[in-house]
Parts: structure tokens; sequence; C-alpha cells
């Protein structure tokens, strides 16, 4: 994975955030990670909606994890 050169925002934002005492930088961590938790918590919950919605209107795959994984993947036949 290549990580890339912060834009120029990005560093000003780290380094106002460097500029904060210990326990203000700590603070502002555990506020960015509850609102990490949330964003994904509200993600959670659409994508259940919307399992439910499909499996509602029957628009599901029904099957063992093989069955799955080869109507994803097929494997060519071996002679």
């Amino acid at each position: 994975m290549s990580v890339q050169a912060p834009s120029s925002r990005f560093q000003e934002a780290i380094e106002t955030v460097e500029e904060l005492q210990l326990d203000d930088q700590l603070l502002l961590v555990e506020i960015i990670r509850q609102r990490l938790i949330q964003y994904r918590r509200s993600e959670l919950v659409s994508e259940v909606a919307a399992a439910r919605d499909a499996y509602q209107q029957n628009d599901v795959r029904r099957g063992s994890v093989e069955d799955l994984l080869i109507s994803h993947y097929p494997i060519a036949p071996i002679d």
C-alpha cells in the first residue's frame, strides 16, 4: 500500500493539532474515534435495511458458501 503525501490542508490540520496540549490532543483523538464509530454504525444500519428490503422482495441468493463462490467464481471443469 503506497502512502501519498498529505495535502497542504491536511498538513495544516496536523500542525494545528500538534500545537495543542497533550490532553487536548488525546481528547481530539477520542472525539474523532467516537465519530468514526458512529459513522460506521450508521453505514451498517443502512446496509442491514437494504438487506432486509432485498430479503422481503425475495431478491436474495440462497445456498451453501460453495454454491455462492461457484456462482461468483466459476471454475472450468477439469477433463
